[in-house]
């Protein structure tokens, strides 16, 4: 493949910044497993990734600043997109080429790998539906984010179509979020029966919190993650999960990258789909609370 982006004396990079707590991202295992995947199709060609963590949005508009002045970057993959991001096109002004990750109803031209948040929604709804649960709850990731959302309209709508009760409580991905919501709601009176995940970190939280509370999955309440991991299937009992391949995840992202960087078309691509995978925080919604 020949690069049309720039001749390069020094091997070619694909640019990611994430807008997060550095200690968030230390403990959340998606995006190591989102990089290692784009790392291992990037190498081929001499390529790595280019990772910068900030707390602000301003900062990350900042980091592709000094990148485009330094010409230190070949493209960027967009993560985590919100509604009205002005990110693409503030882009597209500095020169950088780059590559959307997720949830974009926006402007279907621009390259992009695509994600379906809220088809897996409905199968765990579907799944804890045919289990029993009328009370299905959920802590999500911040709601600002355009995945947040889709997954969130997913929720209410599959609740609905089934006569069940939809809670959702905005989380950030941490686990003192995770056990305080966790907690909120299984504090409440009626209490959920059943509570969906937006990570892993925040269900092993939640996990945590609802033992506290005197109560063991599956058989006072069944609790779903979005995203496996290790620490899913190292908890007792191990989490139920809407496992992603996110190696794949990632290294579709950097095919696309090296797509655009070779201007080359760029089809679509759409990410792999998360699959509900049967552990021991679901069963049969109990017969009284």
């Amino acid at each position: 493949m020949t690069f049309a982006h720039r001749d390069r004396t020094q091997p070619g990079a694909l640019g990611l910044v994430l807008a997060r707590s550095t200690r968030l991202f230390g403990t959340e295992p998606f995006f190591m497993e989102f990089i290692a995947g784009m790392e291992a199709r990037l190498v081929t060609y001499d390529m790595s990734v280019l990772l910068h963590v900030v707390p602000t949005r301003d900062e990350e508009m900042a980091a592709y600043q000094r990148w485009a002045k330094g010409d230190l970057v070949d493209a960027v993959a967009v993560v985590n997109l919100t509604e009205g991001d002005q990110r693409p096109a503030a882009l597209d002004e500095l020169g950088l080429p780059a590559i959307l990750v997720g949830t974009w109803p926006e402007d279907l031209s621009r390259p992009a790998v695509r994600t379906d948040d809220g088809g897996p929604v409905r199968e765990a709804v579907a799944r804890l539906a045919e289990l029993g649960h009328r009370c299905i709850a959920r802590v999500s990731g911040p709601l600002s984010l355009l995945h947040t959302q889709a997954r969130s309209l997913a929720q209410q709508e599959a609740c609905r179509e089934a006569g069940i009760e939809s809670v959702t409580v905005e989380g950030d991905y941490t686990a003192e979020s995770g056990a305080r919501l966790t907690t909120e709601l299984l504090t409440r009176t009626p209490r959920p029966t059943a509570v969906l995940y937006d990570n892993d970190v925040m269900a092993v939280a939640g996990l945590a919190a609802a033992k506290d509370l005197g109560l063991e999955a599956p058989a006072d309440l069944s609790l779903i993650a979005w995203d496996d991991s290790t620490l899913c299937r190292l908890t007792a009992p191990p989490l139920t999960t809407m496992t992603v391949d996110v190696h794949r995840f990632g290294a579709m992202v950097a095919e696309a990258a090296l797509e655009r960087i070779a201007g080359r078309p760029v089809p679509e691509r759409w990410s792999p789909t998360a699959h509900f995978v049967q552990r021991g925080t679901t069963g049969p919604a109990p017969s009284e609370q």
